[in-house]
């Protein structure tokens, strides 16, 4: 069990990690306003995190 949960933060820093680097590639190519930079880090973030917390629980109870 223990194993599962720290396989499972690795691989979630991992993908967090990604995202966030991608989203900063989008927002420098489509040449996204500085100001809006947060907002949008913001709500990428906490999608992510809600689909990351969703599939440890699917995992978990499955």
């Amino acid at each position: 069990m223990i194993t599962l949960i720290i396989t499972f933060v690795i691989f979630s820093i991992f993908i967090l990690f990604h995202i966030n680097r991608m989203t900063n590639l989008l927002c420098i190519q489509k040449e996204i306003p500085e100001e809006r930079h947060k907002k949008i880090f913001r709500t990428v973030n906490i999608l992510i995190v809600i689909l990351l917390s969703t599939s440890y629980i699917e995992i978990l109870y499955v």
